[in-house]
């Protein structure tokens, strides 16, 4: 399995995981139903932002025409979805990040083009849906210029099968630990993101303290 811009635009990426158990597989039609659902809420011409606060952040694989520091009121990050596919397992689940209400988050905004940007959401929509844990929907965050923008982000569906309420640290260090799947670990996802704040000066006392727990473990 490959997570690329190739696989995305061909569906394999999303074909790879059709068959696999402990999760309900979301099939090409409903993903782009959801999309053009979300899309409902854009006025055309209005620039079309995605608020990233993951492995968006280092590893978009969409055409950003702008990037931007941002932060998110009302909501933090949180892992909370528990993570059988990819970086995880039936057998050895992990934690997959999301957003959920409470507190403030920091990450970066990008813009997509506005010449055909239904391609460009279709990459984000097919990778972050295959397994319909998010619930994408609008938002207004700040730019770290000032501007206050619409965009769209991806918070965590409680109604989803794989959400998960404890997320305390003693709970879900172990779990992504030991977690590994066909894209590689889960634990590599955390200090890669940790990485990735860091080289863009985002404070998140949550992920520093996970990726501390991480590195002890490895030891």
């Amino acid at each position: 399995m490959v997570l690329n811009r190739e696989s995305l635009k061909n569906g394999s990426f999303l074909e790879a995981f059709k068959e696999m158990p402990g999760i309900e597989w979301w099939s090409r039609e409903r993903i782009d139903l959801s999309m053009y659902e979300t899309l409902e809420g854009h006025t055309e011409g209005d620039p079309l932002w995605i608020f990233a606060y993951g492995s968006l952040i280092y590893n978009p694989l969409f055409d950003a025409q702008e990037r931007v520091h941002a932060t998110l009121d009302g909501w933090h990050r949180s892992f909370c979805i528990r993570l059988v596919i990819a970086r995880g397992s039936v057998d050895f689940p992990g934690r997959m990040l999301a957003l959920e209400p409470g507190g403030s988050c920091e990450g970066i905004a990008l813009r997509l083009g506005l010449e055909e940007p239904e391609e460009e959401l279709r990459l984000i929509w097919v990778r972050e849906m295959v397994s319909g844990g998010y619930r994408p929907s609008w938002t207004t965050i700040r730019l770290a210029d000032g501007r206050i923008v619409r965009a769209i982000f991806f918070a965590a569906d409680p109604d989803s099968q794989l959400y998960e309420k404890e997320t305390a640290p003693d709970v879900i260090t172990p779990l992504i630990a030991r977690a590994t799947g066909d894209l590689g670990s889960n634990q590599d996802y955390v200090l890669n993101l940790d990485a990735a704040l860091r080289q863009h000066h985002i404070a998140d006392a949550g992920i520093d303290e996970l990726a501390r727990r991480l590195r002890l473990e490895i030891l």
